[in-house]
């Protein structure tokens, strides 16, 4: 089994440790998990599944709000 994956992240390749999460990678971004979207693959995952696993080839989105006015 590789030790790592490759994932596309906002049309970058990145590469991963191969047991990541969604979770993991936020975390590695240091983004409030409250304040982003998350798209794999093209289908939006809801924040309850961060906990998903990512596989080598992921298209990965992220999309963090601001607020202003």
């Amino acid at each position: 089994m590789p030790s790592t994956i490759t994932i596309q992240l906002n049309g970058e390749a990145r590469q991963l440790a191969a047991d990541a999460t969604v979770r993991v990678l936020v975390a590695q971004l240091r983004l409030p998990v409250e304040r982003i979207a998350v798209e794999i693959n093209q289908e939006i995952l809801p924040r309850a599944e961060f906990d998903r696993a990512l596989a080598d080839g992921d298209k990965i989105e992220v999309v963090t709000f601001v607020g202003g006015g």
